[in-house]
């Protein structure tokens, strides 16, 4: 009897211990032992990049979100093309891929697919000035996609039906350096996402939609093919909780809210200002910036003015960074039509604003509520963020308060608020417009691709000054005039 019990505890003992053994060896028992998660993206403004307040992306925030709910630490791991991202996840040395890329019939049955959390197109691109294509059949030059990509994938299903169908295929670029090489006339055509041009257009303006390949494709992270499910099973709560919580709405709107919409005009014309008109301006953003980011103030004074120190509203609002006659008091201003002294006030209540932010509130929360505030007065953003919180969002997100600024215009809404009726759907385009406005100019600075002048000497600045006071007075409406979106201020 005894000898029996004795076979009966050894048998539970090694029945235990392979269980132990297999639960150790499940990847997420892996990433559990070694305390980190790695994933593989590839390195553009839509995944992961670096900036100067850090690592910044779509997917790396996601990650990192995901690596804390693991409870474990996130090694992001760039690359710069698929075939070293795909090879290294097949050797075990990369968890998961998480890129932005899209959902494929012929990946799926190597690679496993999590659950879809964003939807984007493929878009067939060209140089303006170029003939339009209409469908593949329109196509005249040299038509290049990255290869075992998903474009390249997308023209192979494509190519079962036109078999006439045919392009290049590359692993020397990435999909924003083909983008350039259609801008550098390199190449004729390219496929491009949605969101990575969207991207891409603040500071290139001239790359064209001709048709859109495909609509909806859905976004999902990538893990190898196996029976192991102990991760893959945490990846379906995961993103259901960040739909829920609005996470992933957060981050949509941080870094494509404000690129939705394109307008080709005002972007063409902005590009040129950067060139023809800012280098004037320039050395006193950067002088009066202080903590500012001075291409911040400069965005938001084209924004304003386009730069025009003459510039005046319906509601008497001057000068380039469009200040009242209260605000300039204010912050020291006694002439607004010079503009340095304009400048100089604008940076001064700017900074004012982001101040009066709660300090709970992050960056780049901070400076888009400070820009709202700036639009249409702090007192009616915070009745919007009272309308927030009310409706059981976040007070202290940008993308949670966008959405409530416009009720203010609504009746049933302004009535219940201290500060009342206020254009709150204007005050979020505003902010959209000088993102965008500073997207670009961030992008165009540091790849050396602004005009620059040394700054102005005291000579030219009384130059300046003796134009300025001949100029006849602006009327409002007249079609040299330069001024903001007619927005109202409360400041």
């Amino acid at each position: 009897m005894l000898k029996i019990k004795l076979i009966t505890i050894i048998t539970l003992v090694i029945l235990l211990c392979a269980c132990n053994t297999q639960e150790q060896s499940t990847q997420l028992a892996q990433i559990k032992s070694e305390n980190k998660i790695r994933v593989g993206t590839l390195a553009s403004a839509s995944n992961y990049y670096q900036a100067v307040q850090g690592e910044q992306g779509f997917e790396f925030e996601l990650s990192q979100a995901f690596a804390d709910y693991l409870g474990v630490e996130l090694e992001i791991v760039p690359f710069f093309n698929l075939s070293d991202m795909f090879a290294r996840l097949d050797s075990g040395d990369l968890d998961l891929i998480a890129s932005g890329l899209t959902f494929n019939k012929a990946s799926a049955k190597r690679y496993r697919y999590g659950p879809t959390y964003r939807t984007i197109s493929q878009k067939l691109v060209f140089k303006q000035g170029r003939e339009r294509p209409r469908d593949f059949d329109d196509l005249t030059g040299n038509f290049t996609v990255i290869a075992k990509s998903s474009h390249s994938l997308t023209l192979e299903e494509i190519k079962q039906n036109n078999p006439d169908l045919t392009w290049s295929e590359t692993e020397e670029f990435d999909e924003e350096e083909l983008l350039q090489a259609v801008i550098d006339g390199e190449i004729d055509y390219t496929l491009a996402d949605s969101h990575t041009l969207a991207l891409f257009r603040r500071y290139h303006p001239n790359l064209s939609i001709g048709f859109s390949v495909t609509r909806n494709d859905s976004i999902a992270w990538i893990l190898r093919k196996s029976n192991d499910d102990s991760l893959y099973a945490l990846l379906v709560p995961f993103f259901g909780e960040a739909k829920q919580n609005n996470q992933l709405y957060v981050l949509e709107e941080k870094y494509f809210g404000h690129v939705r919409q394109f307008n080709y005009v005002n972007t063409l014309a902005y590009i040129d200002a950067i060139k023809e008109t800012l280098p004037k301006y320039q050395p006193w953003f950067i002088q009066y910036a202080g903590s500012l980011d001075w291409r911040l103030l400069a965005a938001l004074s084209y924004q304003e003015s386009m730069w025009n120190p003459r510039a005046k509203s319906p509601t008497g609002v001057r000068g380039i960074m469009m200040l009242t006659r209260r605000t300039a008091k204010q912050v020291g201003v006694t002439n607004r039509l010079e503009p340095e002294q304009n400048i100089r006030g604008g940076a001064k209540y700017l900074a004012k604003l982001i101040k009066r932010i709660p300090d709970r509130i992050p960056q780049p929360d901070r400076t888009w509520l400070a820009l709202a505030a700036y639009n249409v007065g702090w007192g009616h953003v915070n009745d919007a963020r009272i309308i927030t919180e009310q409706q059981g969002a976040s007070p202290d997100k940008w993308a949670d308060v966008k959405k409530r600024l416009p009720l203010l215009v609504k009746k049933r809404h302004y009535r219940n608020t201290r500060y009342g009726y206020a254009r709150g759907d204007v005050a979020v385009t505003y902010v959209d417009n000088i993102r965008r406005y500073y997207d670009a100019l961030v992008w165009l600075d540091e790849n050396n691709a602004m005009a620059t002048i040394p700054p102005t000497s005291e000579t030219e600045k009384e130059k300046e000054k003796e134009k300025e006071t001949k100029d006849k007075s602006i009327k409002p409406g007249d079609a040299n005039q330069r001024i903001s979106d007619g927005v109202e201020k409360e400041k």
